[in-house]
């Protein structure tokens, strides 16, 4: 039987219709009062409950705010109010001090459903009741000892976004636990301790110096796994040939890589380590040529970029993220890590930044991109209510992953890779290799090596002013 709750004057509607409805705020056309507008007017605009009438009443009973109201006549963010009193008391009846932050961000959220489904999982009750009452410090390292890790590093990047940590790349220290948990389940003990250096010297030395230049991306944390797990299986792969990293020979390396050379390429960084660090005496490293996939034709890109503009049935983020690639030629770690703010309008034209000078966002393409800006999703929770990012993810102050982008493209046909490779090769006949370099972001050689590749004409062209 349906519930009466969900029956308006239009007749039955959905649960995700009428939670949608109840969540839209804003002026009334009727009485052009800024209030709860979750009714129809016949032209379409909106209308509040007084105006559309039969609707109902909900106002909440506590603190008198227009909302649905979740349970006893309270709205939703009244309720999680209550939990979070409850899940944060530091055993006095009051929220820590030092979670009060956290406390006021959480309960503040515009649409507190999110908030109520998250603080319902006992996991995260335990770990909020663990930090509230001290059982584990409340740093970095005392987040660490907490699980799951996944819910973990949500909570870190709350607790971060709100002040009460300080900043830290979540990836690195994502990196570190998933290190700490690996090594464990090393049984053999010199094996252990070569990834415990070969892990302190290399890898992770390697990746503190990227994070200095910025945050690390779920593409070199990838690659960092890989390197242990390959050096682990090389040491195991010596092992049954009844020999040490010490004694290892030439033979040892070729029969390790005949097994598969692309699957176990990312052994090198291993091998060549172990060698400088003489740890294994001097061998050959084979090397095979790996080349970008070919890109795909002209006449592909425009009707992929045509589709980007014309399909309504593509969310606006994929189909603005689509426009960089094509367009723009776009990396898609670069891509997530744009913001509102190098979106521009100057003199009527619509500019992003994305190296120096701004480059122009031709028609139809600027209408679609000032339209999103407008509507990005993940803005309405905890995690991101203030994010300028152009794409904003899930979890507190971090923009959506390459990684998910790159997935849903592909899932909707767009070729990210290939269709970058065809927007630079382009480009670059178009115009000097230097001058795209420096309005797209890339490295001079980089776009000159394309432009050989692709017969580009400004091969001797020197970057510059050249009005004289």
């Amino acid at each position: 039987m349906r519930s009466e709750t969900n029956h308006w004057p239009e007749g039955y509607i959905c649960q995700t219709c009428m939670t949608r409805a109840l969540e839209t705020y804003g002026t009334c056309v009727g009485c052009r009062v800024e209030r709860l507008t979750p009714g129809l007017a016949p032209d379409g605009g909106k209308l509040c409950t007084d105006c559309a009438g039969g609707l109902g009443d909900f106002t909440c009973e506590r603190c008198g705010q227009e909302a649905r109201r979740y349970r006893r006549g309270i709205c939703g963010r009244c309720v999680l109010t209550e939990r979070l009193q409850e899940f944060l008391d530091d055993g006095t009846g009051s929220v820590r001090v030092e979670l009060l932050p956290l406390f006021d961000a959480l309960r503040q959220i515009k649409r507190p459903w999110g908030g109520l489904t998250w603080t319902g999982h006992p996991h995260v009750q335990r770990n909020l009741r663990a930090l509230a009452r001290s059982e584990v410090p409340l740093t970095h390292d005392g987040l660490s000892q907490l699980t799951p890790w996944r819910s973990v590093a949500y909570l870190r990047d709350l607790l971060m976004q709100t002040g009460i940590l300080p900043p830290a790349d979540r990836q690195l220290l994502l990196f570190q636990r998933w290190l700490a948990e690996k090594l464990t389940t090393i049984g053999d003990t010199d094996h252990r301790r070569l990834l415990e250096l070969f892990a302190a010297w290399h890898v992770q030395r390697r990746l503190n110096t990227l994070a200095d230049r910025g945050p690390l991306t779920s593409d070199q944390i990838r690659q960092a796994r890989d390197e242990i797990r390959l050096a682990t299986t090389f040491l195991a792969h010596l092992a049954q040939r009844g020999r040490t990293l010490a004694d290892c020979t030439q033979a040892d390396v070729d029969a390790w890589y005949a097994g598969g050379y692309t699957a176990r390429r990312l052994t090198h960084a291993f091998l060549r380590w172990a060698m400088r660090s003489k740890h294994t005496p001097t061998l050959t490293v084979p090397h095979r040529s790996t080349s970008n996939p070919a890109p795909i034709a002209q006449h592909q890109r425009l009707a992929l970029l045509r589709q980007a503009m014309n399909r309504e049935d593509v969310p606006r983020r994929d189909r603005v993220a689509v426009i960089l690639v094509l367009l723009y030629a776009q990396p898609l770690t670069r891509v997530v890590r744009l913001s509102t703010d190098d979106i521009l309008q100057e003199d009527g034209e619509v500019l992003v930044r994305l190296g120096d000078p701004l480059s122009p966002v031709p028609e139809p393409f600027a209408g679609l991109m000032l339209t999103y800006l407008n509507e990005r999703p993940n803005t309405m929770t905890a995690t991101n209510p203030e994010a300028r990012w152009l794409f904003p993810g899930r979890r507190a102050g971090q923009p959506m992953t390459s990684d998910t982008l790159e997935l849903r493209l592909r899932r909707l046909g767009f070729p990210t890779q290939r269709g970058r490779t065809a927007a630079i090769r382009h480009l670059v006949l178009q115009a000097p290799a230097p001058v795209i370099a420096r309005m797209l972001g890339y490295h001079d050689e980089t776009t000159a090596q394309l432009a050989a590749e692709a017969g580009g004409t400004w091969r001797h062209y020197v970057p510059g002013d050249h009005t004289r």
